[in-house]
């Protein structure tokens, strides 16, 4: 997925089980954040060292400790940094109102597709590398990791509602299992597209996905417009 400007980030409030931000905002610690999800997003947290951060945002050893505690620290604040780059990528798609929900999910999987092509299918999703990576992190990364996911779901859950309540859901579908199944899915999708290195994975889960949840009615009424 595309990665994100971390100077355009805000800080969150510290949630529980949620990953903590760290209060400063300043250029130092701006480009490490942004080395770090380079770096995450396409090597994983275990293969890379402070060193390599360093090296990449161009600034010294003490700039990092002074802004964060340790690695595990950091990579908390990663977490906190891509999950308000991605729900801000969702709440884009999914609220806008001139599309039907699912066409919203579409925008979303498009979206997410041209940026993971924007650095050639080899950055997949921080969340997802981690939670690939969980037996070799802190036991504190699972909360932070189970957090996102979950807010994620809830966003997603409420698009599902909506398609329901518009009739492009059949009405015995739970929005909130669906929600899950999605990103179950969806993640290992991005998985697939970046050990390939290509989109397919991604378009063939979107697609299959949606036609299998879509009510018959309603899709054709989408392909005769």
């Amino acid at each position: 997925m595309t990665q994100p400007d971390p100077s355009q980030l805000p800080d969150k409030k510290p949630l529980r089980g949620r990953p903590r931000a760290a209060p400063d905002a300043s250029e130092a610690r701006r480009k490490l954040i942004r080395a770090g999800l380079e770096h995450l997003t396409e090597r994983g947290y275990s293969s890379v060292g402070v060193d390599q951060i360093l090296m990449a945002a161009r600034v010294p050893k003490g700039s990092f400790y002074h802004h964060f505690r340790n690695k595990a620290d950091f990579g908390l604040v990663l977490v906190g940094a891509y999950d308000t780059y991605l729900t801000t990528l969702l709440d884009r798609a999914f609220l806008d109102e001139g599309r039907k929900p699912l066409d919203r999910l579409r925008v979303f999987t498009q979206n997410a597709e041209d940026g993971m092509a924007r650095h050639g299918f080899r950055r997949g999703c921080l969340i997802g590398n981690l939670g690939q990576e969980m037996g070799a992190l802190p036991d504190e990364f699972r909360d932070a990791l189970t957090a996102v996911l979950q807010g994620w779901e809830l966003r997603t859950a409420r698009l599902f509602g909506m398609a329901q309540a518009q009739g492009q859901i059949a009405t015995h579908h739970c929005p909130a299992d669906l929600a899950e199944t999605f990103w179950i899915g969806w993640e290992g999708a991005v998985l697939r597209a970046k050990l390939e290195l290509r989109p397919d994975p991604l378009r063939r889960f979107a697609t299959t996905f949606i036609q299998l949840i879509e009510n018959k009615t309603s899709a054709m009424e989408r392909i005769s417009e």
